[in-house]
């Protein structure tokens, strides 16, 4: 007779995690993700943080991945 894995009583073993200590992981990614917008579709002309054409560069491709005019 083979044992089963699961434990008799039902429980899956697996702990939630509360949105309260989900929310300040969450706040950093999404900025994080803010910032990185900024620089694919953003860094360049009257609005660069950079001066210089050097994240221009970095990000170009994604530029064009992304459907953000750039030429």
């Amino acid at each position: 007779m083979a044992q089963s894995a699961v434990p008799a009583t039902g429980t899956s073993g697996i702990t939630p995690i509360s949105a309260k200590a989900l929310a300040p992981w969450a706040v950093f990614f999404g900025i994080l993700m803010l910032v990185l917008l900024y620089f694919v579709g953003a860094e360049q002309g009257a609005t660069a943080l950079i001066s210089g054409e050097g994240v221009h560069e970095w990000v170009h491709d994604g530029r064009h991945l992304l459907g953000f005019p750039c030429h």
